[in-house]
């Protein structure tokens, strides 16, 4: 299967907040920094599956066995401005499976960069409401082969999106969120100049269907905004694409879909101001022409002030 979940994981990964109102973000959350602040962090998710969908069809598949995909992702956070924040990452990534006589690969995969602004933020009520913006891309940064199901690194094309985020949270620490991203895929190049969809094509640019992925979150504050919490439940609709044919590998333009359940936490030791350590639990539930995944991720985080307002961080939710 390919890595369908470059945007959406990249968007879920994270939540960086630190406490004594010092926070960060990532595109889907409703966290805003100061102008001046800037949050690093380093993660490391292992996601394996054994199972897949061949179209509808859940099916196993004695030449791959059990895939697994390890990735290290360094991302950045940085406030421009109070209402204007960059987001940046560059995964690497490593694929291999446990059966069959292909070899997996390794290297650097997609370049993100997110612009995410405060559109609206307002007391209602015994709460805050949020409403966040966020223009995004990423763009292959290596030449990885995006046509070798399931070991390719990436889908291997540029890839821009539109996103809202509304956001309640009361002043107790409860919150509910949202999220909705509107993504337009640029062509991928393969190493080929004829390949078969639904019909033969001569040529080697493969056209790829847009995607929806949208997305809900429960959330809580604990132990006097030292723990967070998250339950999530989102998804990726693709507008377009075809199936896996029976008993073929799959291809850069299938028809990705999926759902999936996700556990999250971050933890801020007192005895360490600015740092942070993340942990997240992934499931997917259901889905079509992808792998039936279970990933774990856990990292670090480190939030500094470099100017202006750097000291202090505004809590936008």
């Amino acid at each position: 299967m390919k890595n369908i979940l470059h945007i959406s994981i990249l968007a879920y990964l994270l939540a960086l907040t630190l406490p004594d109102e010092v926070l960060a973000q990532t595109p889907s959350d409703g966290l805003m920094m100061d102008r001046g602040q800037i949050c690093f962090a380093a993660l490391y998710t292992h996601d394996t599956w054994d199972e897949y969908w061949e179209g509808t069809l859940k099916r196993t598949n004695g030449n791959i066995g059990t895939l697994t995909r390890q990735t290290v992702m360094p991302m950045f956070a940085f406030g421009l401005t109070d209402r204007l924040n960059v987001i940046a990452s560059l995964p690497w990534v490593r694929t291999q499976a446990s059966g069959g006589q292909m070899r997996g690969v390794s290297g650097f995969q997609d370049i993100g960069l997110w612009v995410k602004g405060t559109a609206y933020n307002n007391t209602l009520g015994s709460g805050t409401l949020s409403l966040f913006g966020v223009l995004g891309m990423t763009l292959p940064t290596s030449d990885y082969l995006e046509d070798y199901a399931p070991f390719s690194l990436g889908l291997g094309c540029p890839d821009f999106s539109i996103r809202a985020t509304p956001q309640y949270q009361l002043d107790m620490g409860l919150y509910v969120r949202g999220t909705a991203a509107y993504m337009i895929r640029g062509n991928a190049t393969i190493e080929r100049d004829y390949y078969y969809t639904t019909h033969g094509v001569y040529s080697d640019q493969v056209d790829m269907p847009n995607a929806m992925s949208y997305g809900a979150t429960l959330g809580y504050w604990l132990f006097d905004y030292t723990l967070q919490v998250e339950a999530s439940y989102d998804g990726l609709n693709s507008y377009g694409g075809h199936d896996i044919r029976r008993q073929d590998a799959g291809f850069p333009s299938n028809k990705m879909d999926f759902t999936r359940a996700g556990l999250f936490m971050h933890y801020f030791p007192s005895f360490f101001p600015g740092f942070g350590i993340v942990g997240q639990y992934n499931q997917i539930l259901t889905g079509r022409n992808v792998g039936q995944s279970t990933a774990f991720t856990a990292g670090i985080t480190y939030q500094f002030g470099l100017w202006g307002a750097g000291e202090t961080v505004n809590t936008v939710n």
